[in-house]
């Protein structure tokens, strides 16, 4: 085993323990079906949310991983279950009338309210494949319709025709006694209406493949299970799936933990190995309330890539996956610079740290070099006192700090003072509340403007914040933070901000005096 090979084999990284339980399935033989199958699963009943791209972004971790302590071959499907009934009108969509005439079609049959598509399942397949293209994602995508369509779950819907009873076994002991008496794991699709039913089955032929029921208009219907005519309740239709296709892993929420032991024993009813599974915490909005995609609460993927680059998100996505993770916009500005602090790491360090660095996994083993010589906490406050409208406000001040530094020589540090001034101007300035200080704190800044007048240090930001550190002791600040606390809510209008001496130092000496004398003639707002 090379060197690589050992140091990623017992990496304590929770990519690579995922990776070594799918490799142990198969420590005695390879796979027949030639390759190891990672798999997700996306409802498309609303437009796709962060959420759905974790799932993707973290499964693909896990692959890359494995790839690492393994020659196997690999696959990562994204599978649709888009021939679901419409149960509800989502909240943000357009046409919502007309939806509601549609409610319990199957996804793939509902009109496109955004009238750019063939369905409305079709619509948010076209999303979510755009959003996991712009981050150049490596799956394949397959459609439920498509799959019950075509008869590629042909085989195994006869098999769950077959043991029937196996399967209704395991889902009448999860469900209360009232819906016991309608359920079956089989939703036939009405000849007349179109519509996913939710009716009581009156009778299995296995031998033949088909079900009887009755239709909405009480008629005695029998279908085939076969060819899209019948569907399976979700429940089943997650173990049939992995029956089918093989699925070797799949992760999914929290919220679906319980159905675990009911997945996998169905899987296995139907003659096949459960997969392995990794159960995450649930994102959550503002509110803490978990994001929906029919509510279109949280960020969406277009509201991130508004303020920050794909990698910061893909970084945030990695971090603590049995965390629950706000997902909201006050946490992009910490990811942003976190995620660029473990860039800078990564160059100094040996294989068994490389592989427990978020970026490592963020870039699939091959993270890029950070140009971002100043943070986007900083720039996010520069853009505030400079008053920038647009990067190149910024970029002055960037020179005079760094003057190595160019758009073309860093364009991570250029797309970031764009963000940053989106970021300011959406969600910093209208929150900006400037107070004045009190008498002490108007001594010791006096006191910082003056050290700063004769300073002749240049702009070594280290200096710099030793100099604001020792104003602060000096005029009896306990603790220290409520000094800082006090240049913040007094010069930036917030509670919180940046390292004072790298401010200082990007701002420039004599900007950061004026600013702290306009600020005590009470001229900040």
């Amino acid at each position: 085993m090379s060197d690589l090979r050992d140091a990623a084999m017992n990496s304590k990284a929770w990519p690579f323990e995922e990776a070594r339980r799918v490799l142990k399935r198969y420590e005695k033989a390879p796979p027949e079906k030639g390759y190891v199958l990672f798999e997700t699963g996306y409802g498309p009943s609303g437009l796709p949310h962060i959420g759905t791209f974790g799932e993707v972004a973290r499964t693909s971790m896990i692959r890359r991983a494995f790839q690492e302590i393994s020659d196997i071959p690999t696959k990562l499907l994204v599978f649709s279950d888009d021939m679901d009934g419409m149960r509800k009108v989502p909240d943000n969509v357009p046409n919502p009338a007309m939806l509601r005439e549609h409610l319990q079609r199957p996804l793939t049959v509902v009109p496109d309210p955004f009238e750019e598509f063939a369905s409305f399942g079709d619509h948010n397949n076209a999303m979510l494949r755009r959003f996991l293209d712009t981050f150049g994602f490596d799956y394949e995508f397959a459609s439920a319709t498509e799959y019950y369509k075509s008869g590629k779950l042909d085989a195994i819907l006869l098999r769950a025709a077959e043991r029937y009873d196996a399967i209704m076994k395991i889902m009448l002991a999860s469900l209360r006694e009232e819906r016991q008496a309608t359920y079956s794991c089989f939703l036939p699709i009405s000849p007349i209406s179109g519509r996913v039913l939710y009716v009581p089955i009156k009778h299995v032929d296995a031998k033949a493949g088909t079900i009887t029921f009755d239709d909405e208009d009480g008629t005695e219907t029998t279908l085939p299970v076969t060819g899209g005519h019948v569907k399976l309740q979700w429940k089943p239709d997650f173990g049939a799936r992995w029956a089918a296709l093989g699925v070797d892993f799949e992760m999914y929420g929290k919220d679906h933990s319980t159905n675990t032991p009911i997945y996998d024993g169905i899987c296995e009813v139907l003659g096949t190995r459960a997969p392995e599974h990794f159960t995450y915490e649930l994102f959550l909005d503002e509110q803490g309330q978990k994001i929906s995609k029919s509510k279109g609460n949280g960020l969406t993927i277009d509201e991130w890539l508004k303020y920050a680059s794909t990698d910061s998100l893909g970084y945030y996505m990695f971090l603590k996956p049995k965390t629950a993770k706000k997902l909201h916009f006050d946490v992009i500005p910490k990811a942003v610079d976190e995620y660029h602090q473990q860039l800078r790491a990564y160059v100094g360090q040996d294989a068994a740290a490389r592989y427990a660095n978020p970026v490592w996994h963020t870039h699939g083993g091959n993270p890029p070099e950070s140009h971002m010589v100043v943070p986007f906490a900083m720039l996010l406050n520069l853009a505030s006192v400079a008053g920038a409208t647009d990067k190149a406000g910024l970029w002055g001040f960037i020179k005079r700090y760094a003057p190595e530094a160019t758009p073309e020589a860093n364009p991570d540090l250029d797309q970031a003072a764009e963000f940053a001034v989106r970021y300011f101007r959406d969600f910093v300035a209208p929150t900006r509340v400037f107070r004045a200080p009190s008498d002490q704190e108007r001594a010791a800044m006096l006191d910082l403007v003056a050290r700063l007048k004769a300073w002749d240090g240049g702009l070594d930001a280290d200096a710099l914040q030793t100099m604001v550190f020792a104003v602060g002791t000096e005029h009896g600040f306990d603790p220290l933070r409520n000094w800082f606390t006090a240049l913040y809510e007094v010069l930036l209008g917030a509670s919180q901000g940046p390292r004072f001496g790298g401010f200082i130092a990007l701002y420039g000496v004599g900007e950061t005096v004026a600013l702290i004398e306009k600020a005590l003639a009470g001229g900040l707002d």
